[in-house]
């Protein structure tokens, strides 16, 4: 009776280790970026990024809450396209193309300009968003 009490608990015991924890990285997306690395992929580099680790990056202008997001911009080599890391957006990024000799990019409503010397301003719906 002994024996039987011990081997059930014995294989309780394995069964509760025995569930599927969540393996790190296993979280790959369809271009196999790791999101819980912090990866996302990215349209202009065909490559996956971390937008916190960009060069260029802009603030919110009027944060909903308490903390403030930033906001990612990687340029294509010819400057013809800007591809724009926006929180609450259906996209995990969007796409801005600039028309001719335009300093500004644009698509669907955002827009995004150089402000002062070395940055630049995202507007959406002629509301200036991130700079």
């Amino acid at each position: 009776m002994k024996k039987t009490i011990l081997l059930g608990t014995m294989f309780l015991g394995s069964l509760v280790f025995a569930q599927k924890t969540p393996v790190l990285g296993g979280d790959r997306d369809a271009h196999g970026c790791i999101g819980s690395a912090g990866y996302t992929y990215s349209q202009i580099k065909k490559d996956c990024v971390r937008v916190f680790e960009q060069k260029i990056k802009l603030t919110e202008v009027s944060p909903k809450g308490s903390s403030t997001s930033i906001a990612a911009v990687i340029f294509s080599k010819d400057m013809k396209k800007a591809e724009v890391f926006v929180k609450d957006t259906d996209a995990e990024s969007i796409i801005l193309t600039r028309a001719g000799k335009s300093k500004a990019w644009k698509k669907d409503g955002y827009v995004l300009v150089p402000y002062k010397k070395s940055g630049y301003q995202l507007k959406k719906d002629n509301v200036v968003i991130y700079q």
